[in-house]
């Protein structure tokens, strides 16, 4: 008697492939499994930032307050910082110059054009409250060269 064909446990979970009819196990390692989880977890996270900044705008929409307007930039602020947080990386790579001397070089690498791609839509869909923001911006620092 078999028990569980087609199965077979990895740690404390069973795995089984999705894209074959054939009941083969696929085998995925513990980093491969962290590394999908904190990709979830940092697409959820940073849906959750696009649903308030998209928020936030439509109360900037309505009432066009200071306090509103700040908010709205610190939003925007924390969004963009943290997909290029998550989407470049800096690599640190070794190689040599024209005299045969070891040099150091630091590399942006973009890990997830996705990520990337998201905050560029972001810019895309909010660029007239950005502009907006960019003119209340000058005004209001026309207005401080006038006090002081």
């Amino acid at each position: 008697m078999k028990i569980n064909p087609g199965w077979r446990p990895i740690g404390n979970e069973l795995i089984r492939s999705e894209n074959s009819s054939s009941q083969q196990l696929q085998q995925k390692s513990f980093h491969d499994m962290m590394q999908h989880q904190d990709q979830r977890a940092t697409r959820e996270q940073l849906q959750r930032m696009l649903d308030q900044i998209d928020q936030q705008g439509q109360r900037l929409a309505k009432s066009m307050t200071v306090r509103e307007l700040r908010q709205y930039k610190l939003m925007i602020k924390s969004f963009l910082e943290e997909t290029a947080r998550r989407g470049v990386q800096l690599r640190e790579t070794r190689g040599w110059d024209r005299r045969g001397r070891s040099k150091r070089y630091k590399l942006l690498e973009e890990l997830d054009a996705e990520l990337l791609g998201l905050a560029d839509g972001l810019l895309e869909s909010e660029q007239g409250r950005i502009d907006l923001l960019q003119k209340i911006g000058e005004i209001r620092g026309m207005l401080i060269n006038l006090f002081f």
